[in-house]
Order: C-alpha cells, then structure tokens, then sequence
C-alpha cells in the first residue's frame, strides 16, 4: 500500500513505499517520453524568450517619447515633504450654469519645508475645494513641488498627500501574513513577483516606449515573468510544468484573439486622457497594440491561479486513484474546472465593473441608448479586452486538464508531489540536486 507522505527524509522520499517493488521498463519508458515531450515542448519556448528579451532589451537611450517629455515637463522640478502648522479655510463658491450658486470651501495653509532645499522655510499655499474637502489638518504631510525654473527662485505647490508609511506598513503586514501563512512557498512567491516587476518596469514599459511592438514585447516579457514566477512558487516539478504549458497557451491565445478582436472593431487605443497624452509624445507609438499588451498583462495573474488550480487538482486526484486513467483523470478534472470556470468570470467581469465605476456611472447619466454605449470605442475597447481575456482563461482549463492528465498518467506520482516535498525539505540541505534527480524520474 502507499504511504501516508511520511518525512522522514533519511528514510524514503515522499508519495512512494519504500517496501513497494521498482517501476518496471515499460513505466520508465513512459516517464522518460513523458518528461522528453515536455522537454520538446518547453525548451524551444524558453529559448525563444531569452532570445526575445536579449533582442528586444532596451538599449538605454533616451526614447522620443522620453525625449519630448524631457522638452514639455519643467526642467528642475523637485519634490519635498512638508507639514501642515495652520488651516485658515475660506469661501471660494462659484456661480453655477443655472444662476445659482456652488458652494465651495478652499484653504490657506502654511507648510514647514521638511527637507531638500528651503528645509526649515515656512511656505503659503492655496488649496482647492476638492483637496480641503478631504479634510486636511494640522500636522498633515503633504508632498510639494517646487519649480526650480521659477524666476522667483523656486515656488512650492501641492502635489500629494504623503503616504509613504501607511503603504510601506501595509507592504510589510502583507509580506508577513504571506509568509506566516503560506510558509517558504509564500516567500517564494513574492520573490517571483519582484522578478516580475522588474521585468515590467526595465524591460516592458522601456521596450513599448522605444517604439519596439507592445504585443511582442509583452508577449516576451510575460513569458519570462511566468517561467520565473511558477517555478519559484510551486517548485520544479511536473505539476508546475502542467500549469506553465496551460499558461503559455492562454498567452499564445491572448495574444492571437487579442489582435483579431482590435483589427475587426477597429480599436484605436486612443479612449483615455493617459493615451492621448502618450500620443502628444509620440505618434508613432502603437496604440492599438497597447489594447492587446494590456490585455495580457491583465490576464497574467488570473490566468497563473486558472492553471496552477487545474494542475493541483489533476495531480491530486492522480494520487488519490493511481489506477485512473487519462479519460477518469480528464473528466474529473473537467468536474472541477468547471465550477473554476464559473468562479473566474465573475472575477473577471465584476473586477472590471470596479475598476471603472466612475465611467459607469457617468453613462448612467448619459441619455444614449444602451447599444450605442456599449459600442462607443470607450466601453467597446474595456469590452473587448474583457472577453478576449476570458475566453483565454475558459480555453486554458481543459488545455491544462488534458495536459495534466496526460503527464500525471505517464509520469506517476512521484513527480507530481515535488511541491509538497520541497516546502517540507527547506532545511533539509538536500537543495536543488535532489529535486531535479527526483523531477527526472
């Protein structure tokens, strides 16, 4: 019979007897084709990605939107924090369309310089109805500006709110639950996800605003982002392989459906302030390919929690009847993929209807008719990339179930529990060498 996932690790590894007899030739030749189809399948894939970002790794330079930006924003311009030492509101309400009058209250304050130059001065500002409705007091901190380029020698001016220590507390609350709760396995994670920010942010947005294809650098970028991501997460194992191969295919699919959908509705990209500002900056930027890099990026993390659920479930109902084969495996996967599937559009559809509330709310005002509103290229763009996403996210679970079923029936179990193994073994010191000798397997 198997045994329970004993750890004793000097004694036997994990999800196999030790009294149990050797696998015989022909399961070894199943699991050695098993891991040579996803060898073939994988390392052209990888090899491809590190190819793309060498290629298209930005050089450096100064891009022409950077450039013009360089040229249009005011030159010298430095940011200091300041502290609020008085409150003086006053009457600031306006003549509204209609004769009456809008009610408006405005403020005088005085900020104590707190650092960089003028540190220590005290500084007069003005502030709008809608910053002082916010309920600004003594001892507040504000983020100031200061025009170095003025003739006056340098003006201060409003810019933010500071919250620096309340994001910076809810970081470190949130790196702590992560990894009191999720162990080595949770750390890992969010190590992948700094991997993944410093992909989006050095290579990503640097290569898009070089003038390189948004859709091939994002398609680039997001591949590495996930080869990282899912192996620092859940290990290397054939498990995380089953959801990486489910992942790539939604990108590939993402990508694909993306362009199709963009050049049939004829997508602009050119619907929000943000762009039309990126566009005074650079026409030559690929705005329609913007709408399907965005759509790729939005997908990433849904799509990772598709997969890597389907993998799980494949695996574990694998070791739960190790005589299952690949149609039991598949349909019961299916079974369970199914609810995923429900659950994640509405993810999907209400994570949107959150985002842009505002917007929604504003075409609620609007006397349009329903179908105009929905077709207007503002809402027809959110539409499009929302359906896009989907229906890569619904086509990846039965990819990743039959994927899953077809490596866990052909590799056996072994394989399949390097997760479990690797959280359990963290001080063990058998390291990485064991687990590639037992992913081989």
């Amino acid at each position: 019979m198997p045994s329970s996932h004993s750890h004793d690790h000097a004694g036997h590894s994990h999800g196999r007897d030790p009294d149990a007899p050797p696998p015989d030739a022909r399961v070894l030749a199943r699991r050695r084709r098993a891991v040579r189809l996803m060898l073939f399948l994988l390392v052209p894939v990888g090899l491809a990605t590190i190819v793309g970002l060498i290629v298209l790794w930005p050089s450096g330079e100064p891009s022409r939107a950077q450039q013009a930006a360089e040229v249009q924003l005011p030159a010298g311009t430095t940011y200091a924090d300041g502290r609020v030492v008085s409150v003086d509101p006053f009457d600031c309400s306006l003549p509204g369309a209609d004769g009456a009058v809008q009610q408006l209250t405005c403020a005088s304050v005085v900020v104590e310089v707190l650092e960089g130059e003028g540190a220590g001065e005290y500084q007069q500002l003005e502030l709008p109805a809608e910053i002082y409705a916010s309920g600004v007091e003594v001892d507040d901190v504000f983020v100031l500006s200061r025009d170095g380029g003025a003739e006056a020698g340098g003006t201060f001016a409003f810019s933010d709110y500071e919250r620096t220590t309340p994001m910076v507390l809810l970081a470190i609350l949130f790196a702590v639950v992560v990894g009191a709760v999720a162990r080595l396995r949770g750390l890992a994670a969010l190590l992948g996800l700094a991997f993944a920010f410093v992909v989006l942010l050095q290579f990503m947005l640097p290569g898009i605003l070089a003038g390189e294809s948004p859709t091939l650098v994002t398609l680039v970028g997001s591949s590495a982002i996930m080869f990282a991501v899912l192996y620092l997460a859940h290990g290397l194992s054939a498990r995380t392989t089953t959801a990486l191969v489910g992942t790539l295919f939604g990108l590939a699919l993402v990508t694909v459906l993306g362009a199709v959908a963009v050049a049939a509705a004829r997508l602009t990209g050119l619907t929000t302030e943000e762009t039309v500002t990126l566009q005074g900056y650079d026409p030559g930027l690929d705005f329609s390919g913007l709408v399907i890099a965005g759509v790729v990026v939005a997908g990433l993390g849904v799509l990772n929690d598709v997969t890597i659920t389907q993998a799980s479930a494949i695996w574990q109902l694998h070791e739960v009847d190790p005589s299952m084969g690949w149609r039991g495996l598949y349909r019961r996967g299916m079974a369970i993929g199914r609810d995923h599937i429900a659950s994640t559009v509405y993810t999907v559809v209400f994570a949107y209807a959150g985002a842009a509330l505002p917007l929604l709310l504003l075409f609620e005002l609007y006397a349009r008719p329903a179908g105009v509103t929905l077709t207007g290229a503002l809402l027809a763009e959110e539409v499009i990339r929302t359906l896009v996403g989907g229906i890569a996210l619904v086509l990846a679970v039965p990819v990743t179930t039959a994927v899953g079923a077809f490596f866990a029936t052909a590799a056996g179990t072994a394989a399949g529990t390097e997760t479990d193994a690797m959280a359990d073994e963290d001080t063990s010191g058998r390291g990485l060498g064991a687990l590639r000798a037992r992913f081989a397997r």
